[in-house]
């Protein structure tokens, strides 16, 4: 999972870093379609719904598991599907933000992709967040951290 997640957080990063140092200052300059005013008004709103999509969706997601008899087993990989599943909303929100730093120039888009950077830092899923996050104790808590210590080791 960790895998996966970090390359979510790796695909928009260079795309943006990239659109971002042009913009800045320009070693090329290349001429970028002219795209109608309530486009940008459009992509920033969606950027925004996005960002507060993944939060919603992911709560609704998880909300079920911390109260439900499920196993663990079942309890992991819906978290997984999850976190999965916020991360890649976030890298659509990177991406959105980069094509709309590129067409209209907004720094709206630069604070969008800074939020989705501070999120997936914030979000970003360790043994003892999900320790935490179910309240694992015994059996389970030290599975976890079995786990996560054979994935150190490796």
């Amino acid at each position: 999972m960790e895998r996966s997640v970090l390359s979510l957080i790796l695909l928009p990063l260079p795309i943006f870093a990239l659109i971002y140092l042009n913009l800045s200052k320009p070693v090329q300059r290349f001429e970028v379609p002219e795209l109608p005013a309530y486009l940008e008004s459009f992509l920033l709103s969606l950027t925004f719904a996005l960002i507060l999509f993944q939060e919603y969706n992911f709560r609704r997601s998880t909300s079920q598991l911390k109260g439900t008899a499920v196993g663990f087993e079942d309890k992991m990989l819906r978290y997984f599907k999850a976190v999965t599943v916020r991360y890649v909303i976030l890298a659509i929100v990177g991406l959105v933000a980069s094509a709309g730093l590129l067409f209209f120039g907004n720094i709206g888009f630069i604070i969008a992709y800074a939020v989705v950077l501070l999120l997936v830092s914030v979000y970003k899923p360790s043994p003892v967040r999900m320790i935490r996050f179910f309240n694992f104790e015994g059996e389970e808590k030290d599975f976890v951290q079995i786990i996560n210590r054979e994935y150190i080791e490796k």
